[in-house]
C-alpha cells in the first residue's frame, strides 16, 4: 500500500521562495565576502600624463575550496571553486580641464573575471556635452540541484549573461539622445518531468537543453523646457525559447523508486518554441516649483506572443499495456499593458506638504490558445479554448505631512483600489456537432486604507519615526491577498561623527477568512538593529542583528490514499523565526596592513519542534507536518589580511568558511554541507 501527495499548497511553496530570499539577504548584504580585497594601491589621486590623470590597479589571484556533504546544496549556494582569478580591476582616465581631444573620461570595474561563477565588468566612456558611453555586463553560473520534494528530477546547471548598452548624445544640454541594447541569455542542461500516459501515473525525468534569449532595442530623448523635464523612449523586446525535450534511453517509474507502478517511457521528443514581441512606449514629466511639484509616468506596451507545443510519447502504461500519446498545443495573444500614474504634491506653507497620487493599471491578454490530447490514435478528451484576460486596477492616494515643530512632524493617508478582473474561456467536444460553449467570468475588489504615523527628533542626532496602517478589502482575489490588515512599523536612529546606532520593528497581520473555497491568515514580524563604530583611523566596527517571524494557516486540496488517491482537504500551519546575525571588524596597523574579521550566523528555530513529523502516525499527515517549518542553521566566519609591500604593491590572503546545517531535511533528505574556502592574491597598480 502506497500513499500519494499529488498537491502542495502554493502559499507554502511561494513562503519558501521568500523565505530563501530573506536568508540570503540577512546573510550577504551585512558581511563583507572574503575576496576581492578591496585594498588601496597607489596615489589615491592618481598620476598625470599629459592632460590626463590616470589610475590603475588590478587584484589577480588563485581561489581554493575544500567542500564535505552535499555538494549540490553548496553549488546553488555559494559556488565558488578552485582556479585563477582576476578578483578585480579598476581604471580610470580623466582630463585635467575637462576638454580632452576624443574623450574626457573612461571609466572600467571588472570583479571575478575568469573562473568565478559571480563576473562583472561595467565601462564608462563621454566627452563632455558630446556623448556618453555606458557598458554594463554580468554572468552568473546557475546551478539547482533540484528540489528536495522532487527528488532531484529538476536540475539545472545553466549560465545567465546580461549585457547592457546605452549611449547618450549631448549628455550635459537641455536636449539629449539616448539609445539603447539590452541582451538577456540563459544556457544549459537541465531535467524536467513529464508524467506519462495518465493523471494517475508517475512524473519521470526528462532532458532539457535550456535555450533563451531576449532582446530589447530603445531609442529615446529628454528634453528640458520651461521648468518641465520630458522623457520619451520607445523600444523594441523580442524574446525566444527554442528548448527541445528528450528521454536518455528507457526511463521507468521503478527506476525513480515506485516499485509498483509499472510505466516506461521508451521514446519521448518534445517542441515547445516559445517566439514574442513586445514593442511599447515610456513617458515621464517632471516639474518643481516653489507651492508644487508634478511628476507624471506612463508606460504602454502591446505584447504578442505565438507558441507551439508538440509532444509525442511511446512505452507502456502504469498496468504494463503498451500505449503511445500525442499533445499538441497552439496559439497566440495579444498582450497590451498601459500603466500610468499622475502625481501631484503642493507646498502651501513651508510646514506642510500634501501629495496625491492617481495610478492606473490595465492589463489584458487578448487571443486563442488550445489543447487536444490524442490517446492511442483516438481523441480522447476535449479540446480546450483560453480566449480572454483582463485586469483593471485604479488607486487614489493622498498624503499630507505637517511640521508641528522643527523637532516634531506628523502625517497621515487614505488610499482606495478599485480592481476588476474579467475573463473568458471556453470548451469544445470534437467528437459533437455544435458542442462548442463558452462562460465570461467577472469579479471586483474595492480596498480602503489609511496611514498614520509621527516623526520627531528630541535631541540632535536622535530621530524616531512611528506609523500604523489599516486596510479593509470587500472581495479579494486570491486567499493571500490582503483582506483585513493592519501594519505597525517604528524606527530609531542616532548618529555622531563616529557611532551609529538604529533599530527598527514591522509588524503585519492579514485575515482572509471570507473566501468560499480556502480560509487564510498569517502574521509577520520583524525586528532590526545596527552597529557601527569607528575609532579614528584605526579601527572600525560593524554589527546588526534581523529577527524575522512568520506564521500563516491556510486551507489545502491534495490527493491522497491507497490505491485509487482521493482529494483530501486540511488546513496548512507554516511557521518560520529567523535571526540572523553580522559582526566585522577593521584594523589597521600604521600603513604596512589591514585586518578585517568577521563573523556571520542565520539560524530558523522553525516552531520548536523536535522531529519533522511531530508526532503524527498517519503517513500523509506526517509529510504535510514535515513541511510545515524547516528549522537550520547557516554560519560563515571569514578573514582577510592584505600586506603593503610597496606603495603600488599589496600581498592579500583571506579564508572562509561556510557551514550549512538542516535540523531535519525535508522528506527525510538532509542537504547538509561545509566548505573551507580561500585566496591569495597580489594587488599592483602601475
Amino acid at each position: 500500500m502506497k500513499t500519494y501527495i499529488r498537491m502542495w499548497t502554493t502559499n507554502q511553496i511561494w513562503t519558501m521562495a521568500l523565505l530563501g530570499a530573506a536568508l540570503s539577504t540577512a546573510t550577504l548584504t551585512a558581511q563583507q565576502v572574503v575576496a576581492p580585497s578591496m585594498a588601496q594601491v597607489g596615489s589615491p589621486r592618481g598620476e598625470n600624463t599629459g592632460n590626463y590623470n590616470y589610475t590603475n590597479s588590478f587584484e589577480a589571484g588563485y581561489r581554493w575550496s575544500l567542500v564535505g556533504g552535499d555538494l549540490g546544496e553548496y553549488r546553488s549556494d555559494v559556488n565558488y571553486r578552485n582556479g585563477l582569478r582576476l578578483l578585480s580591476s579598476s581604471f580610470s582616465i580623466d582630463s585635467k580641464d575637462g576638454h580632452g581631444h576624443y574623450f574626457d573620461q573612461i571609466l572600467l570595474n571588472t570583479q571575478g573575471l575568469g573562473n568565478d561563477p559571480y563576473q562583472f565588468a561595467s565601462l564608462r566612456i563621454q566627452k563632455n556635452r558630446l556623448y556618453r558611453y555606458d557598458l554594463n555586463w554580468r554572468s552568473n553560473d546557475y546551478f539547482n540541484p533540484g528540489l528536495t520534494v522532487a527528488g532531484g528530477l529538476h536540475r539545472m546547471d545553466t549560465v545567465r549573461r546580461v549585457q547592457d548598452h546605452e549611449l547618450t548624445l549631448f549628455p550635459q544640454a537641455a536636449f539629449r539622445v539616448r539609445a539603447g541594447y539590452s541582451h538577456n541569455s540563459q544556457d544549459g542542461p537541465a531535467l524536467t518531468t513529464t508524467q506519462q500516459f495518465d493523471s494517475n501515473s508517475a512524473g519521470l525525468p526528462v532532458f532539457e537543453d535550456l535555450q533563451r534569449r531576449w532582446n530589447e532595442f530603445r531609442l529615446g530623448a529628454d528634453a528640458e523646457i520651461l521648468g518641465f523635464k520630458l522623457t520619451l523612449q520607445r523600444r523594441w523586446d523580442f524574446y525566444k525559447e527554442d528548448t527541445p525535450y528528450s528521454s536518455n534511453g528507457l526511463v521507468s517509474a521503478v527506476g525513480i523508486g515506485l516499485a509498483n507502478d509499472l510505466t516506461v517511457l521508451q521514446q519521448f521528443r518534445k517542441g515547445a518554441p516559445v517566439h514574442g514581441r513586445n514593442p511599447g512606449w515610456m513617458g515621464n514629466l517632471l516639474a518643481n516649483h516653489k507651492r508644487w511639484a508634478v511628476n507624471a509616468r506612463m508606460n504602454y506596451s502591446r505584447g504578442h506572443n505565438d507558441f507551439a507545443v508538440n509532444e509525442s510519447a511511446a512505452g507502456l502504461n502504469r498496468f504494463g499495456s503498451a500505449t503511445s500519446q500525442q499533445v499538441l498545443v497552439a496559439g497566440n495573444a495579444d498582450r497590451p499593458v498601459l500603466v500610468g500614474d499622475f502625481n501631484l504634491s503642493v507646498f502651501p506653507t513651508s510646514r506642510l506638504t500634501v501629495v496625491n497620487n492617481t495610478s492606473v493599471s490595465n492589463v489584458r491578454i487578448d487571443g486563442p490558445s488550445t489543447f487536444t490530447d490524442i490517446y492511442n490514435g483516438f481523441n480522447g478528451g476535449e479540446t480546450v479554448y483560453f480566449r480572454y484576460l483582463g485586469i483593471r486596477t485604479v488607486t487614489n492616494s493622498t498624503d499630507a505631512n505637517y511640521r508641528v515643530k522643527k523637532w516634531f512632524a506628523v502625517y497621515g493617508g487614505y488610499r482606495y483600489t478599485d480592481r476588476l478582473v474579467r475573463s473568458i474561456e471556453g470548451f469544445a467536444l470534437p467528437a459533437f456537432a455544435d458542442s462548442a460553449t463558452s462562460s465570461a467570468y467577472e469579479t471586483t475588489n474595492h480596498l480602503h486604507a489609511a496611514t498614520v504615523g509621527l516623526r520627531f527628533k528630541p535631541v540632535k542626532g536622535l530621530t524616531a519615526s512611528l506609523e500604523a496602517e489599516i486596510g479593509r478589502a470587500d472581495n479579494p482575489l486570491t486567499p493571500i491577498s490582503d483582506k483585513d490588515y493592519h501594519t505597525l512599523n517604528g524606527r530609531i536612529e542616532y548618529r555622531t561623527r563616529r557611532l551609529q546606532l538604529s533599530s527598527s520593528y514591522k509588524q503585519f497581520y492579514n485575515i482572509n477568512g471570507l473566501a468560499s473555497y480556502s480560509v487564510y491568515a498569517s502574521h509577520t514580524r520583524n525586528y532590526t538593529a545596527n552597529a557601527s563604530y569607528s575609532l579614528k583611523d584605526w579601527f572600525s566596527l560593524d554589527a546588526n542583528y534581523i529577527k524575522l517571524h512568520q506564521d500563516s494557516v491556510s486551507g489545502i486540496a491534495y490527493f491522497s490514499g491507497t490505491g485509487r488517491s482521493q482529494l483530501q482537504n486540511a488546513s496548512s500551519l507554516f511557521v518560520s523565526n529567523v535571526h540572523a546575525a553580522n559582526l566585522g571588524a577593521r584594523f589597521a596597523f600604521g600603513k604596512r596592513a589591514d585586518l578585517y574579521v568577521g563573523y556571520s550566523i542565520t539560524e530558523d528555530t522553525g516552531d520548536g519542534r523536535a522531529t519533522a513529523a511531530n508526532g503524527v502516525t498517519d503517513l500523509s499527515g506526517a509529510i504535510l507536518a514535515g513541511v510545515q517549518t524547516f528549522p537550520l542553521t547557516y554560519q560563515s566566519p571569514l578573514g582577510r589580511l592584505s600586506v603593503r609591500i610597496s606603495p603600488k604593491l599589496r600581498w592579500n590572503a583571506g579564508y572562509q568558511f561556510y557551514n550549512y546545517h538542516e535540523q531535519f531535511g525535508l522528506l527525510g533528505q538532509y542537504q547538509n554541507f561545509h566548505a573551507h574556502t580561500g585566496y591569495s592574491s597580489v594587488t599592483w597598480a602601475f
